[in-house]
């Protein structure tokens, strides 16, 4: 397939050791390829096997460098609350959160001014929550893909997603796998069509 030029759009995907951040990122990355676009990424993985900070950065589009800048992450989704607010600082003004948290609880009161000044536009799904009574607790990361899809914006459509992750998904849990993103695709299309 032929490279497509294209704006760069950044991605910052965090969370804590386990929660599959590195297989969110496979996800966006080969759904992007798949696309024909160029993609740059970069991981530090930190005391990942204890459960510590994990960070991917993913670049689509003409850049050279894998690093994204602070202030410059088009989006921020993140696992975690906590590595939600740690790598705020690298979405630019105006740019997309989507955070495995509460709806009715996030942002904490002392980053609202944050979110004001910057603009930032938020989304929370209780992800993990979504994908343990689904029967599949550890496909939290999917369901933060699936979430985000629901929206409707950057340069993967839903469909696009959806096909990588039945491709990248085993025969023993596709079935789970889709029905998680199925799901979590219309928690989150539901929520874009309300605001």
């Amino acid at each position: 397939m032929e490279n497509i030029n294209m704006k760069t759009v950044n991605f910052v995907l965090s969370g804590l050791g386990g929660q599959g951040i590195l297989f969110m990122t496979k996800i966006f990355a080969l759904t992007a390829i798949d696309k024909g676009y160029n993609i740059l990424g970069a991981e530090t993985h930190g005391m990942a096997q204890r459960g510590g900070s994990v960070v991917s950065h993913l670049r689509i589009g003409d850049t050279e460098s894998s690093l994204i800048c602070a202030g410059t992450a088009d989006f921020l989704i993140s696992m975690d609350e906590s590595e939600a607010y740690r790598y705020l600082p690298y979405l630019k003004k105006e740019g997309n959160l989507f955070v495995n948290a509460s709806y009715d609880t996030f942002p904490d009161k002392r980053v609202t001014s944050y979110f004001s000044k910057m603009k930032i536009k938020y989304q929370a799904m209780q992800a993990s929550k979504v994908a343990f009574k689904l029967g599949s607790p550890r496909s939290t990361n999917l369901a933060m893909v699936a979430f985000y899809s629901g929206f409707d914006i950057g340069p993967l459509t839903k469909d696009e997603l959806r096909t990588t992750v039945n491709t990248l998904s085993p025969d023993l849990f596709k079935e789970k796998n889709l029905k998680i993103f199925d799901t979590c695709y219309k928690t989150g299309r539901k929520m874009f069509l309300e605001n």
